[in-house]
């Protein structure tokens, strides 16, 4: 009877490995520290927000809501700045956070009409979702790269396989 190893060899995979560089090569770019460093401050910005634009007499729902995503989009942030290559994944997550952030007023308020509170979310929603989709574009420009390089390197000639 044959017995299973209860470790698991996925960590040594090559593809795997093949995909951590490549993502360790792509969180090295001036670019991509600059995408991640703005969508931490988003975060963080969203996360006070209601105190600098001043919700305090309008929309305690939506305070609450702005710090508890601004929170989130923070750490997200901080996650890919620190594990990329883990995280890269994840970049949906900060659009769906920057299009709740759109909707909140609404949505968290009921019939929320003030002009600050919309405009300050819908403007930092945009935001998040923009450079959501830039963190998810970041291994897609290196896996196009890639691709574009190795399709214009010439193949070498083949032996002759007869035996």
């Amino acid at each position: 009877m044959a017995t299973h190893s209860t470790e698991s060899h996925i960590d040594t995979h090559p593809d795997l490995l093949a995909l951590r560089e490549r993502y360790a090569v792509a969180s090295a770019r001036p670019t991509t520290g600059v995408i991640e460093g703005l969508c931490m401050l988003t975060g963080l910005y969203l996360a006070i927000s209601p105190w600098v634009v001043g919700f305090q007499g309008t929309a305690p729902a939506l305070r609450v809501s702005n710090l508890i995503t601004g929170l989130a989009l923070a750490v997200l942030g901080m996650g890919f700045g620190s594990v990329l290559e883990r995280t890269h994944g994840l970049g949906w997550v900060a659009c769906a956070i920057g299009a709740w952030t759109i909707i909140a007023p609404w949505v968290v308020s009921g019939n929320e009409s003030v002009f600050k509170n919309v405009m300050n979310n819908a403007w930092v929603g945009g935001v998040a979702i923009a450079l959501g989709l830039a963190t998810m574009g970041i291994g897609l420009m290196k896996q196009r790269r890639s691709g574009a390089q190795r399709a214009a390197a010439p193949t070498a000639p083949r032996g002759d396989m007869a035996h």
